[in-house]
């Protein structure tokens, strides 16, 4: 039986060479002189993983979110994988401190959204979910490229991928 996974993982090789290139122009630029502003990743576990941006105060604290985010763009790494809502915490002295959450993996409530959309679709496919993917198999291979493009274009808020496609 035909299937294939959806999943969320983002290209971490080119994340970290996005954040190298930031902290290569942060180092050049005159307005970030003398400022500890950098970009750094932390491990956090298996899969999670999350950019510490830092900088000395909240203009510049923006310029090197805006500057990272160019990076990525231009290094083709979907900026939805990025969790933007936190709060700046304050360090000691003048210093600010942004973490940036790096979401991987299909949380469960985004599953359970995709296996209803597929279920609600009316094609004849299966969705499952299975840790943090969501397996979606069918009898013919036409009605899984039909699944596919269903779910490009419902699924807006999470760049997902779609891998391990069996024949």
């Amino acid at each position: 039986m035909p299937s294939f996974d959806a999943v969320l993982e983002p290209d971490l090789v080119e994340l970290k060479n996005a954040v190298d290139q930031a902290n290569k122009e942060i180092g050049t630029r005159f307005d970030f002189k003398g400022s500890s502003a950098k970009v750094e990743i932390t491990d956090k576990g298996a899969k999670a993983r999350e950019l510490s941006l830092l900088a000395d105060s909240d203009f510049q604290l923006d310029q090197v979110r805006d500057l990272l985010l160019a990076r990525l763009a231009k290094r083709g790494v979907d900026i939805r994988f990025l969790d933007l809502s936190a709060k700046p915490q304050k360090l000691g002295g003048d210093k600010l401190r942004l973490a940036v959450a790096v979401k991987a993996g299909i949380d469960a409530e985004h599953a359970k959204k995709i296996q209803q959309l597929v279920k609600g679709s009316k094609l004849k496919v299966q969705a499952a979910v299975q840790g943090d993917s969501v397996r979606i198999s069918g009898a013919k291979r036409d009605e899984l490229q039909v699944a596919i493009a269903l779910l490009r274009r419902e699924v807006t808020d999470l760049p997902l991928s779609f891998n391990n496609f069996r024949d």
